[in-house]
């Protein structure tokens, strides 16, 4: 790769996933009531990409993983609630009122939320769950790159190949066996979460 094509390359990703998460959520605020939110089965893996409405460009990939508990991993991203600790871009109690607020939060006139969700064992999920709580904070530009890098070797998600682009990443998600996708605008997000944050970051894309 010639030294212009990196530099473009690296401009193009860093359009993404641009802030850096080094949260680390205390002890007590782990075991404060509702910090942890045990979904029903089946398991599932919902991949989020967020992306432009003007252009359709990737700007954002986060996971979240219904395994022995729900969790989000939101790599290098700006997404926070106090009633849902954070521990190196994983939150934690991610109950459906917090997925819609999350979903929401992204769901804007300048960008839309493709959710993608695939069924996987309980085995499986447990395996995505353990790799990103294990993984560490993510650097800048990195969503993408940490998300495909977790998955690309598990059992089932072989389509799933390295790469720095939600878009591409999207696109391989989307060839995994019976997965649904749900195409989310600022229009159609689910807007009646009840979830309020007072001076609520923007995502930074």
């Amino acid at each position: 790769m010639t030294l212009k094509a990196f530099a473009v390359l690296a401009l193009v990703a860093l359009t993404a996933c641009s802030t850096a998460g080094k949260e680390y959520a205390s002890d007590a605020a782990m075991a404060a009531p509702g910090a942890h939110y045990f979904a029903e089965p089946p398991r599932s893996i919902t991949l989020f990409t967020v992306v432009s409405v003007r252009n359709g460009s990737g700007a954002h990939s986060a996971l979240l993983i219904n395994a022995s508990e729900q969790i989000l991993f939101d790599p290098a991203g700006s997404f926070t609630h106090p009633k849902v600790p954070e521990r190196n871009d994983v939150h934690y109690g991610m109950n459906p009122r917090m997925v819609a607020f999350y979903i929401d939060y992204h769901a804007r006139d300048t960008h839309s939320v493709v959710e993608q969700t695939v069924t996987v064992s309980p085995q499986v999920a447990e395996l995505i769950k353990q790799r990103v709580e294990a993984n560490g904070a993510v650097g800048k530009a990195h969503c993408a790159d940490s998300i495909s890098a977790i998955l690309k070797d598990i059992p089932g998600f072989e389509p799933v190949k390295a790469t720095w682009f939600p878009n591409k990443l999207s696109s391989e998600f989307a060839e995994l066996p019976g997965v649904t996708r749900r195409f989310i605008t600022d229009a159609t997000a689910d807007h009646s979460h009840g979830v309020i944050l007072v001076d609520a970051p923007k995502p930074n894309y």
